[in-house]
């Protein structure tokens, strides 16, 4: 997976590109949306509506979002793979611009964590050289955009439970996610 995480972008400040969104109307979790900046993917979603998934992506990146089937093509073919088995590792670019140096460096060690294996929030926080931050490692797992390729469901409690999941569905989605990987070994 590429991260990039610096809007290298010419378009005048004023003028950002669009972002270009795309959809699986039938995915085992629901239907999926996925939005793209010109950099790579910056959202993964699946509880809610057409209409309202684009006011969230106007909202949050200050643009037009637009439907377009040919570049959202190639990510959600990879994300329907990983959803029936098919795909362990995805091939694809993800855009952390605009977030915190922390919060990249988490999510990039989130990226970390093999297919079908688990980690904890504070080795994660450890391994970032904080053993202290667990919760604000929680914190940054329940807010990322990008779930499913940025697997936060493979981050567990210090005592080995599932404590919660970000992205829609909670703990129950999270177990899924967990058993499905488990599953393929």
């Amino acid at each position: 997976m590429r991260i990039l995480t610096e809007k290298t972008s010419t378009a005048s400040p004023k003028v950002l590109p669009p972002i270009s969104i795309g959809t699986l109307s039938s995915t085992p979790i629901g239907p999926l949306w996925i939005a793209l900046s010109d950099l790579g993917i910056v959202v993964v979603d699946w509880s809610m509506p057409q209409v309202d998934f684009i006011h969230r992506i106007r909202q949050r990146f200050n643009t037009n979002a637009i439907v377009d089937d040919v570049l959202t093509a190639e990510p959600l073919r990879q994300i329907s793979e990983y959803l029936s088995g098919k795909r362990r590792e995805f091939d694809l670019t993800i855009d952390l611009s605009g977030m915190t140096q922390f919060q990249v460096n988490v999510l990039k060690l989130t990226l970390d964590i093999p297919y079908g294996q688990i980690t904890t929030y504070k080795e994660i926080a450890s391994r970032h050289g904080n053993p202290r931050a667990a919760r604000a490692v929680g914190l940054i797992e329940a807010l990322n955009p990008i779930p499913l390729l940025i697997p936060c469901h493979r981050v567990i409690g210090s005592d080995r439970s599932l404590h919660g999941y970000g992205g829609p569905g909670g703990i129950k989605l999270k177990s899924w996610l967990l058993n499905l990987e488990q599953s393929k070994d």
